[in-house]
């Protein structure tokens, strides 16, 4: 499996491959929501506890990948490669699986504003972070897997184009 980003000469834009994403969870029934916190008799989720109000955790199937000994090949295949390390975590800011953003009071987003802030700083001092993304994953229609609420935090080795 493989995260890299490959030249589109036709675009003239870095595009990011990552087929190791293939495997993620995909629309699960509720009970089976690892987004969802864990309780007794049910399968063990992303989430230990049995509720919480905001929580930060490093994607499974993450687009970019994160580690110290990243490594590729500039010159393998076809294409003309580029690294593609970097940091994608996910953000829960609900325990429940039907309430959004939207949902909730002004307080509530105010402390998930100061998460993202909080992020955006730590993952900002990485040497190789050039761009951070913050985003909410809302709908089936943008290619949602999971339905449960959530943002990701994309931390990218490069600036994309804006299109």
């Amino acid at each position: 499996m493989m995260n890299e980003l490959r030249y589109d000469p036709v675009k003239d834009i870095k595009v990011v491959i990552a087929n190791s994403r293939q495997d993620r969870t995909f629309l699960p029934s509720l009970d089976f929501c690892p987004l969802c916190p864990s309780s007794t008799g049910k399968v063990r989720t992303e989430i230990p506890d049995t509720d919480y109000d905001i929580v930060v955790f490093e994607n499974k199937f993450p687009t970019f990948k994160n580690n110290d000994d990243y490594s590729f090949d500039s010159e393998s295949g076809f294409y003309k490669n580029f690294e593609a390390r970097g940091i994608c975590e996910v953000v829960c800011y609900s325990s429940s699986h039907d309430k959004y953003l939207e949902d909730y009071p002004v307080r509530k987003i105010e402390n998930l504003i100061k998460v993202w802030t909080d992020r955006y700083y730590n993952l900002g001092i990485k040497d190789f972070v050039k761009y951070i993304l913050i985003f909410e994953n809302k709908g089936r229609e943008i290619g949602v897997t999971l339905s449960h609420p959530h943002g990701q935090i994309y931390a990218f080795s490069y600036i994309p184009p804006t299109i």
